[in-house]
């Protein structure tokens, strides 16, 4: 029991900086990040961070991972799967991704801060990222426009997806928009972005 006990504990204290580490990393970036900003955000001592993660460069290498894997582990199930139309998988991937972001609305805005921010940590975690190139998906996209880099078409679905939220803070600043208007707008968004996509790989 009490091993179990400390097993729980620990879960519990790593999941505690983990999590601080995701607030502080988004907010302030991998560079400008002290260990001590990560520590006062846990409420810890600086000594226990460093017991549970030697360094500031391993714990973000981890949260990164985390977050990479959440935002293109939403199209892995849909990749390559064969039985599936191209429309259908622009249907699911739509679906998947502004639920996942309605979810995790910090997600996009840490991502890009560090491809901004720091290229190397993230070109490191990105492998299985460069899968996406020789999936299915985006052999179907040539076969329906051979004439043109599929990137394109996949850029547009992405940045559909996930600029609104990107802009939400801003929307609602403005007066644009409040919390009920914009959930409103992502549920229609997962009907409007095929339609529009399907516009765009029709067009000539």
């Amino acid at each position: 029991m009490a091993k179990k006990a400390k097993a729980d504990s620990d879960l519990s204290t790593e999941e505690k900086i983990k999590e601080a580490a995701r607030k502080v990393f988004t907010r302030k970036g991998y560079a400008a990040t002290r260990t001590r900003d990560i520590a006062e955000e846990a409420d810890i001592n600086l000594a226990l961070l460093n017991y549970y993660f030697r360094s500031k460069g391993k714990l973000f290498e981890i949260i990164m991972a985390e977050k990479m894997q959440q935002f293109f582990g939403v199209m892995e199930p849909m990749l390559n799967n064969t039985s599936t139309t191209l429309q259908n998988k622009i249907e699911r991937i739509t679906s998947a991704y502004i639920d996942l972001i309605t979810h995790n609305p910090d997600l996009p805005l840490f991502i890009l801060s560090e491809i901004r921010n720091s290229p190397e940590h993230f070109l490191k975690i990105t492998g299985k990222a460069s899968a996406l190139f020789k999936s299915v998906l985006i052999k179907q996209i040539q076969e329906k426009k051979p004439d043109r880099n599929p990137l394109h078409f996949l850029l547009n679905l992405m940045s559909m997806c996930v600029f609104p939220f990107v802009m939400n803070p801003v929307l609602k600043k403005m007066g644009a928009v409040d919390e009920k208007t914009f959930a409103k707008m992502m549920k229609e968004r997962k009907k409007l972005i095929p339609v529009w996509v399907k516009s765009m790989l029709e067009a000539e």
